[in-house]
């Protein structure tokens, strides 16, 4: 029995999609109607379960989806996304969500690098990045608290010297088996 491959797969069905007009239901701006931008964990559980607990539809946010919804460099493509989010599509409040269960929670960069190596990248790749400065051990590290790195994600937003002073920046935590949102931080109720 022949398979499909997973993007033969993706394909047919968007063939489908397209000949059947079913993206109609989706025809949104680019601009988000809630004006927020929501920076939360790329966790497949997420996915639905996220907007939907948030009462979001379609076109209401512009979401911004990392590893354990860390903001980590100022400058880095998160940070890109927020302030193209503020200055160019009219985002007036910026969300960070972290989820309970996180796979960043304690990761073990070690047992991370023995994976790359068992999967073929070469012994030699790491001692290139070691020589350029790069130090895999600190960029594969997460986090130990999920509440603290929602708090120092929250904070790398609302000090980066780019980001209007007004805009509230909120933090949560979502049970990714509930849906149910825990406010870690309010942003109308810290400077904003």
């Amino acid at each position: 029995m022949w398979l499909l491959s997973l993007l033969q797969e993706i394909l047919q069905y968007n063939e489908h999609f397209v000949t059947n007009h079913t993206y109609q239901q989706f025809e949104t701006s680019k601009f988000p109607d809630k004006k927020l931008v929501v920076i939360s964990c790329m966790d497949t559980r997420l996915t639905e379960l996220l907007p939907q607990a948030m009462n979001l539809n379609n076109g209401d946010a512009k979401f911004v989806k990392i590893a354990g919804a860390i903001v980590g460099h100022p400058f880095g493509s998160v940070m890109r996304s927020v302030m193209v989010s503020i200055y160019e599509l009219g985002a007036q409040e910026v969300c960070v969500i972290g989820h309970y269960g996180c796979g960043m929670e304690n990761i073990d960069p070690d047992r991370t690098i023995e994976r790359m190596i068992d999967r073929g990248v070469a012994l030699e790749t790491f001692d290139t990045l070691a020589g350029g400065g790069i130090n895999l051990r600190d960029w594969l590290t997460g986090f130990p608290d999920v509440r603290d790195n929602v708090i120092q994600s929250v904070q790398r937003i609302k000090r980066h010297p780019l980001m209007p002073p007004t805009i509230p920046v909120h933090g949560l935590v979502i049970d990714p088996e509930t849906g149910k949102l825990d406010v870690v931080v309010n942003g109308y109720e810290n400077g904003a």
